[in-house]
Order: C-alpha cells, then sequence, then structure tokens
C-alpha cells in the first residue's frame, strides 16, 4: 500500500478543516479545530490563515473563531446550482411532496455522513424542513441509514466500529442491532425512522444509485412522528422506493432495481 505523500497529506487536513464546518457550530476556534483533527493549533493555524487569504473562511477579530467565508458560499452556491444529481431529482420530489403531503427531501453521500442537498416542503401547517448542507452521520434517520446499508461491506464495518453517537434517545448505537436493520434494509429496499435523528420527525427513505453502481445519494418523504404511522409507510414506501429508482436511472444505474 502507498504511503500518502506530503502534498495530498496537506490536502487532505485542508479539506478535513473545511468538512468541521458543516458539522456543527458555524464559528470554529483554532484549539476547537485542533481537538477534533489531532493536530497541532500551529498546523491548524497555518491552514486558517491560508484559507482566509483565499477568502475561505473569515476570523472575527472579538471571538477569535472563524467561519465560512464568502469564496466558500460562491463554492457550494455553484456546487448546488450544477448539481446532476438535484437536477434530475427535483421534479420528482414535487412529485412525491403532490402526492403525500409531506416534505421530500434528498441527501448526497459525502465524506463521513451525508447532506441534505435539497427539500421541497411539505403542504402541512405542521410539517418537517431540514438544514440544507450540514453533514449528518450515516447511521441516524432512515435518509443515512438507507445509503448506510447498501455501502461496501468494508467501510459499513468500518463505520459500525466507530462512534456511532445517540442523536436521540431513539438513536440505535448498538453496531449489532444496526447491522441487522441494514440488513433488513438491504432485503426490503428502503428504511424507515422514528425519532433517531431528530426526537419528533418520522421518515421513510429509498436509496440512489450511480452509473457505477455505487450509491450516491437517497430520496425521503418526513414528517412530523405522529402522521408516519405503519399505515403510511406502507402506503408511502412503494412510492419513494419508484422515484428513487428512477432518479437512479436518470443518474445512469442500469443494474437491477
Amino acid at each position: 500500500m502507498n504511503e500518502p505523500t506530503p502534498g495530498t497529506e496537506a490536502a487532505a487536513r485542508v479539506a478535513d478543516v473545511l468538512l468541521l464546518f458543516t458539522d456543527g457550530p458555524s464559528t470554529l476556534g483554532v484549539s476547537g479545530i485542533a481537538r477534533e483533527l489531532d493536530l497541532s493549533k500551529a498546523v491548524v493555524h497555518r491552514i486558517l490563515q491560508s484559507l482566509a487569504t483565499r477568502g475561505m473562511v473569515v476570523l472575527d477579530r472579538e471571538s477569535r473563531q472563524y467561519r465560512l467565508g464568502p469564496a466558500a458560499t460562491a463554492l457550494g452556491a455553484r456546487a448546488f446550482r450544477d448539481s446532476d444529481l438535484r437536477s434530475s431529482a427535483l421534479d420528482l420530489l414535487h412529485a412525491l411532496r403532490d402526492e403525500t403531503g409531506e416534505t421530500a427531501t434528498l441527501s448526497a453521500l459525502v465524506p463521513a455522513g451525508r447532506i441534505y442537498l435539497d427539500q421541497v416542503e411539505g403542504t402541512h401547517e405542521i410539517k418537517m424542513t431540514v438544514e440544507l448542507g450540514r453533514r449528518f452521520p450515516l447511521h441516524a434517520g432512515s435518509s443515512g441509514k438507507s445509503m448506510l446499508a447498501h455501502l461496501p461491506a468494508e467501510t459499513r464495518r468500518r463505520i459500525l466500529d466507530g462512534s456511532l453517537a445517540a442523536l436521540t434517545a431513539d438513536t440505535v448505537t448498538d453496531p449489532e442491532a444496526l447491522d441487522a436493520a441494514l440488513a433488513e434494509i438491504r432485503a426490503v429496499g428502503f428504511a424507515r425512522s422514528g425519532g433517531e435523528r431528530q426526537a419528533d420527525a418520522g421518515s421513510v427513505a429509498a436509496p440512489v444509485f450511480g452509473m457505477t453502481g455505487e450509491v450516491i445519494g437517497s430520496i425521503s418523504v418526513c414528517g412530523p412522528r405522529y402522521r408516519i404511522t405503519e399505515e403510511f409507510v406502507e402506503k408511502v414506501a412503494p412510492r419513494v422506493v419508484d422515484t428513487a429508482e428512477r432518479i437512479s436511472r436518470r443518474m445512469g444505474y442500469r443494474g437491477e432495481p
């Protein structure tokens, strides 16, 4: 196995620092980033200074905290606008929302998790909305689990053997129980969640595949937990699966449904 070159290692560190801003607080300090990534403060400081000169991050002089800058915003907006996955899914998300009345979402697989790429809000007065662009773990919620279930076995095992944070009281954090749930998802073709990522939310999701057969994202229908009943899941799951398959075809997937 080839060792990473100094250049690729440095690039990976820069990417890791930027990705931290997609997870939680909107501002981060040198010490917090250093602890999270197990890097020295000097290395983190140099990375942030380099990013700041390019407008990727901005330093608040009073708090000494960094936030994403205008260049990062422009980069994200361009990626959002040009996303093939988003453009392939948008009209089908509208149709799914119109049919179910609940919010339809699109997620994309990213390093160490997933992000919501788009949503079409439900028609009910009380409805679910999601935060676009924030990274969430794959083990909590139907959108993440539907992707996790179809990752390569080695990748799946590494995630299950890692840190499985409890986002709510109903998040499944036992690796064996989660592994069994993922096997069932692969068998039935969809995932469901009741309060696993957000306490009062329920959802049904199915995976989206790319041209070479790899899982690249997922779609979901989500709403207040009290409306995502067994009857709702039974009725809506086939429609969610069908919509995910249609998006996969648009993305070039030619494998078995």
